[in-house]
């Protein structure tokens, strides 16, 4: 998919900007990562990468990730309750919904919420220069 392939070369540019060689343990975890649909932490990286290539450590994508991360290329997310979660950075801006039984998480995008955030922060005396949203949800029965 060109999307992927376009994130795996930016995440590449990324760590040789940073000075870390891009070996072929990374390469893997950056396919990885790139391919990642959902919000995996470190350890559900590395075990993705080394079905790809076995002599990946853990070790290394700490490293790794600590770097994209620094970079500007991949986003970490604490979100409460859990490790660090990651994802790149490719999309629009979007919030997150989090389900507090089943751990799974929900990208949505809402003009409104955006439209709302911006006007109380201008009523306030503000411009939002950066925010996240998450909502901490489960289903209804």
């Amino acid at each position: 998919m060109a999307g992927e392939s376009e994130r795996t070369e930016k995440m590449i540019t990324a760590l040789r900007k940073a000075g870390i060689r891009v070996t072929r343990q990374r390469i893997a975890l950056l396919g990885v990562l790139a391919d990642a649909d959902d919000h995996p932490d470190a350890a559900e990286l590395h075990n993705r990468a080394k079905r790809v290539e076995p002599t990946v450590s853990l070790a290394t994508v700490y490293r790794t990730l600590s770097a994209l991360e620094e970079e500007g290329v991949v986003h970490r997310h604490s979100f409460e309750g859990g490790g660090a979660r990651f994802e790149t950075t490719h999309e629009e801006h979007h919030d997150h919904i989090l389900d507090v039984e089943t751990g799974q998480v929900i990208e949505f995008q809402s003009d409104k919420i955006e439209q709302l955030q911006d006007e109380i922060a201008r009523e306030l005396g503000y411009e939002v220069v950066h925010h996240r949203l998450e909502l901490y949800c489960r289903k209804k029965r």
